[in-house]
């Protein structure tokens, strides 16, 4: 699994960004047992705490769940996890956006180029 964390952005937030990736991608399945909070560091080079801290905020959302001795699982909730992966889509299509409309394009143009692209795609 390949961590490119970036140092002008809190760690912990990039972590559950990733992990959040992760499970929406499919990466990690429903009722999947995470890595533990050490090894997980070990993989991203981050201070276990760090993780720690990111996979808490996990458990909070209620995406991740611990199990006393066994670890942290991943939620078997799919409607929490198909929602989640909607909302990372349309923040990723919001920003996409926002940079067309500083680089000149309205949201028509946008569309047009999209759809430029995507039939140059297919040839």
């Amino acid at each position: 699994m390949t961590w490119n964390l970036d140092s002008n952005r809190p760690i912990y937030a990039q972590i559950i960004e990733k992990i959040q990736l992760d499970i929406v991608s499919g990466r990690y399945k429903p009722k999947d047992k995470l890595p533990s909070v050490r090894d997980l560091a070990s993989d991203a080079s981050v201070n276990p705490n760090t993780m720690q801290k990111a996979l808490s905020e996990l458990e909070r959302t209620g995406l991740v769940y611990s199990q006393r001795t066994s670890g942290r699982f991943i939620t078997e909730d799919i409607t929490m996890i198909e929602k989640l992966k909607e909302t990372l889509a349309s923040t990723q299509i919001q920003e996409f956006l926002e940079k067309m409309n500083q680089m000149g394009f309205d949201k028509k143009e946008t569309l047009q180029l999209i759809e430029k692209i995507l039939r140059e795609d297919k040839s």
